[in-house]
């Protein structure tokens, strides 16, 4: 697959990364105003960098766009004279609707949006994807690509934003969830190395034995809490602190202020 990522910020590298691992591409074009940061990835083969948008799309065929949303129009409207039958075009930029786009490159080129999260950089994203009417052919490459890179759930457009939240900002949710472990291991006796480990592989754990075993999180706690022993102390604590709710009530703030950032 010939590929170009247009706009290569923190997000393009970390798809870049996870493509690259996975050796899911037969050419890769990063392109970014600045190049000087990613230079070093002409190291690597049929990888290339460049400043000229126009130069990657004419020379591939799946457009992934990671530009920041300001900036987004000004590039469809770039790209648009150099686009064919040839190109899928798949936009992981948060809050831009498929019809703004169709509104610039047509409702017949094919579009998918995707909204990955940056575990896609070691293979662990979780990526939802939607398509237009004639991003049928479009859909099925992007769920190829992200299968490679993640897990992969198909959804209505119209949750799109809520699943930026639960996702793509959910990463920054639990790392803070693994850091707060992590302190109170060191509080108590552990060296913040050794917390930290038991905290990554606690909460990978926790993941797997859900994903593999299909059950409800309250399965799992039933089997770890015993009457009056110290998980069920522990846990009890926690929702008399808030922790339920604190976590939804954080999910709604961030849930509010995307949208806010839509209309604006």
């Amino acid at each position: 697959m010939k590929i170009a990522i247009i706009g290569t910020g923190n997000l393009g590298l970390s798809i870049a990364k996870g493509l690259l691992m996975h050796n899911n591409y037969t050419q890769l074009y990063l392109t970014k105003r600045n190049t000087e940061s990613i230079q070093e990835w002409t190291d690597y083969k049929n990888v290339f960098v460049s400043t000229d948008n126009t130069e990657a799309v004419r020379n591939s065929d799946i457009l992934i766009f990671t530009v920041q949303p300001g900036h987004f129009e000004g590039v469809l409207e770039q790209i648009k004279p150099f686009l064919n039958e040839k190109h899928h075009l798949i936009s992981a930029i948060t809050g831009f609707k498929i019809e703004r786009m169709e509104r610039i490159v047509g409702d017949q080129t094919p579009i998918v949006r995707a909204m990955p999260n940056t575990a896609i950089a070691v293979g662990a994203s979780m990526t939802t994807i939607c398509h237009n009417k004639a991003g049928g052919k479009s859909f099925q490459i992007a769920e190829a690509i992200f299968k490679h890179l993640g897990h992969t759930l198909p959804i209505a457009e119209e949750h799109m934003q809520a699943a930026t939240v639960l996702c793509a900002s959910g990463i920054a949710f639990w790392m803070r969830l693994i850091r707060a472990t992590t302190q109170g291991g060191v509080q108590m006796g552990f060296d913040a190395k050794e917390a930290m480990e038991m905290s990554m592989y606690t909460a990978l754990g926790a993941a797997q034995l859900l994903i593999e075993s299909g059950n409800h999180p309250e399965e799992e706690i039933d089997r770890v809490t015993t009457p009056q022993g110290c998980t069920i102390e522990g846990l009890n604590q926690m929702e008399h602190q808030g922790l339920s709710s604190s976590l939804i009530q954080g999910l709604m703030a961030s849930f509010n202020k995307i949208n806010q950032i839509r209309k604006s």
